[in-house]
């Protein structure tokens, strides 16, 4: 007797193959798991977590500066960006409407978190994420300009960036990106957790938050904030998934004619 597979049983096969990694996307998928292990190893350990140390400052320059374009988006005078050797940050502005500028911070950088995951699947779509986050730290810095710290650090990660860039048709710019959106996303979640779950900071964002508009306590912001973050998190894993679905062979053709590095 003939079999015919109906439309629907066509359609159930076609979601399931674009949610199958191919052997590249398996790849990255076993690099973000151990930069997530890696990174909360490293982030509770005396001494090593100093390894982390200037990449925490940069997810703290994505925090800050989050705040600062919600701050430009709803017409706040910008007056400066700080970052801390402590690994804080704070952005002073005036005006803005502080229902968007506060949670802007947390939610901003988690996306842009997400956004690096989903790059990271893909090395054109890691050169495109590199080139915004280069933009973005530029004008962070304009905004941090007296910041030593910032100089220094912006300057380092654009050496890092130069570097991965030039080497082997940019093939460890990807793992670069996807390690920058999993130490973003992790800091916001672990800070999240730190503020506002785990002890209660009346000066964290989620505080003066609920200082501000009443309604629930820090803790429960820092919770809606949480789960808004994993989200976040979770889509740019799917999102790497079913859109990057080159094998690393055609990633690499494809890199070669894509804003190329000299002589590649």
């Amino acid at each position: 007797m003939p079999y015919f597979q109906l439309p629907q049983d066509l359609e159930k096969r076609d979601v399931a193959e674009r949610f199958t990694p191919n052997g590249a996307q398996k790849v990255t998928l076993i690099v973000a798991g151990c930069y997530i292990v890696g990174i909360a190893i490293l982030w509770n350990v005396p001494y090593l977590k100093y390894l982390l140390y200037p990449f925490k400052l940069l997810t703290v320059a994505l925090h800050e500066f989050s705040h600062a374009l919600a701050g430009v988006l709803t017409c706040a005078k910008i007056r400066s960006i700080k970052l801390d050797p402590d690994e804080g940050g704070a952005t002073r502005m005036s005006g803005g409407i502080p229902l968007i500028t506060l949670p802007a911070g947390y939610l901003g950088s988690s996306f842009m978190g997400a956004c690096m995951i989903a790059c990271g699947f893909n090395t054109n779509a890691s050169k495109i994420a590199s080139l915004v986050l280069a933009a973005i730290f530029i004008l962070a810095l304009f905004w941090a300009r007296k910041s030593v710290v910032a100089w220094i650090l912006i300057f380092g990660f654009a050496g890092i960036l130069v570097a991965l860039w030039l080497i082997k048709n940019s093939i460890g710019l990807r793992f670069f990106v996807l390690f920058m959106g999993v130490m973003s996303c992790m800091y916001v979640l672990w800070d999240v957790v730190d503020d506002t779950i785990a002890r209660k900071v009346s000066t964290s964002d989620a505080g003066v938050f609920a200082k501000m508009f009443g309604c629930c306590s820090s803790r429960a912001w820092g919770v809606v904030w949480l789960i808004i973050a994993c989200i976040y998190f979770a889509l740019g894993l799917i999102v790497g998934l079913l859109v990057f679905k080159q094998t690393e062979a055609q990633m690499q053709e494809d890199a070669r004619h894509f804003i190329p590095a000299p002589g590649a």
